[in-house]
């Protein structure tokens, strides 16, 4: 099932949060019924010339907001959406408001939920050639506005992109023994899925464009105000595919471990010293 590139983005938000709420009911059953996690799969989710604004944009773009090189996420850097022109600024600014949530919340079932007006590791999203990002679950806790994390809205940017070029969006099974679904990061495609501690994902085949082109998308996160302290907050968690070369992340799990075994007060003194040093420290 498919938008068909009508999805509304006029000015008018009353009528436009009712066709929202209707988009998000008719894709309701298809979401909820997915395996092995709820998620869906909308081509042609916008009408194209949005994204080709987009695209136009990003032709330059800022310095980045993170950046990765190592094992499980290797050139991979993300974007902070205000730092860009107007026309994408204000595109981000949307899928924040009412009619875009009241969409989400109507189609997956979940109630209540937050937008990140920060857009804490989300934003324009690239893998250049040569990278890739490893199967894993997202963190699920954010610890700004201390809310868990719930649900992942991906747009793909990429043009006649084929598949020898790689970076294949992949869903894994909770035991990580087989792969459930690959998908070709093609233009205007959008995958929404929920996010949990076993909800595995990610684009673990290394880009490959011939022409050395980078893999571009759109990550749009929510959160609702659900968390409570018999949970356990994690970072992002890192999967091994079996029968493949991929590394463990011996850096995440170490950090978590110290943090398990580290009693309160130590962790209370070494925040206050890593402040004081802060502060004290010359600006650059």
């Amino acid at each position: 099932m498919t938008i068909g590139g009508s999805f509304p983005l006029s000015l008018d938000l009353a009528s436009n949060t009712q066709e929202a709420s209707a988009y998000g009911d008719a894709l309701h059953g298809e979401y909820v019924s997915a395996i092995p996690f709820h998620h869906i799969v909308i081509d042609n989710f916008l009408n194209p010339e949005i994204l080709d604004r987009v695209i136009s944009d990003i032709q330059s773009l800022p310095e980045a907001a993170e950046s990765f090189a190592r094992s499980q996420e290797r050139l991979k850097s993300s974007y902070d959406p205000e730092l860009l022109p107007e026309y994408t600024r204000n595109l981000f600014r949307f899928f924040n408001s009412r009619p875009f949530v009241v969409f989400l919340e109507k189609m997956t079932g979940i109630p209540g939920l937050i937008t990140d007006p920060l857009y804490t590791g989300g934003g324009i999203h690239e893998i250049k050639t040569g990278g890739h990002l490893d199967i894993h679950a997202d963190f699920n806790y954010h610890a700004g506005m201390k809310v868990e994390r719930r649900l992942n809205a991906l747009i793909y940017l990429n043009k006649d992109w084929k598949p020898e070029y790689g970076g294949q969006f992949e869903i894994w099974d909770k035991n990580m023994s087989q792969r459930a679904k690959s998908l070709d990061p093609i233009f205007n495609r959008c995958v929404v899925f929920s996010t949990d501690s076993e909800s595995y994902h990610g684009n673990p085949n290394v880009v490959a464009h011939e022409r050395g082109l980078s893999r571009f998308s759109i990550a749009l996160y929510y959160y609702t105000a659900t968390w409570d302290g018999t949970r356990r907050k994690h970072l992002t968690q890192f999967k091994q595919r079996p029968n493949t070369n991929d590394t463990f992340d011996w850096t995440t799990r170490t950090r978590e471990l110290l943090r398990d075994i580290t009693p309160p007060f130590a962790l209370r003194l070494a925040k206050r010293a890593a402040k004081s040093i802060k502060k004290t420290s010359p600006s650059a």
